[in-house]
């Protein structure tokens, strides 16, 4: 089977087994014997991967591969340069230590799609755009390393694994297609 890219929409379980009151994967993929290669949290969106190859699932997830991950991640507050460094250098957080990382201020990006509901927004405080790209995907890492910098995360959408990206496959969220997983083989 062909390699699944799937926009995860905010809010939704990153599970085909029903939750109470949640959405699920099932609620958009109703395609047998698929599994998600690697998570992202309910308050996450963005780029997913799936597969029902057990092999490629492992090649994707396994934190030896070292996949690199961009998020587009919604920030409150102002980055400045020493922020951006801290980011980019290992960080301690309380359970690990990080691995050096990407991390630039963006612009908002023209593509994006709104979130509903939309992030709430405090006027006496400005916000602002981050890209971060990173090769190890620890529970909820990049929430916890814009915190730890202080710079707090508002919104946080995965934008692409390895050679995928929603740049190069525009998915709305809730939209998904195949790909040929021989992609996955220079990056992997």
């Amino acid at each position: 089977m062909p390699l699944i890219l799937f926009n995860k929409p905010f809010q939704t379980m990153c599970q085909f087994s029903p939750q109470e009151g949640r959405e699920t994967l099932a609620d958009y993929l109703d395609i047998p014997d698929i599994y998600p290669a690697g998570r992202l949290d309910a308050d996450s969106e963005g780029l997913l991967l799936l597969t029902d190859d057990g092999k490629l699932q492992h090649r994707i997830s396994h934190p030896r591969r070292k996949q690199p991950k961009t998020y587009l991640v919604q920030v409150e507050g102002i980055p400045d340069e020493q922020q951006l460094q801290r980011l980019r250098q290992p960080l301690q957080l309380n359970d690990f230590l990080t691995q050096p990382c990407q991390a630039k201020q963006v612009q908002t990006p023209d593509w994006l799609w709104p979130r509903e509901p939309p992030v709430r927004i405090r006027l006496e405080i400005p916000t602002s755009w981050l890209a971060l790209t990173i090769s190890e995907g620890k529970n909820r890492q990049v929430r916890r390393m814009t915190a730890a910098v202080g710079l707090p995360t508002l919104r946080l959408i995965r934008t692409a694994i390895g050679p995928f990206s929603l740049q190069t496959h525009p998915l709305w969220p809730g939209q998904w297609q195949t790909v040929d997983p021989g992609a996955m083989d220079g990056s992997v």
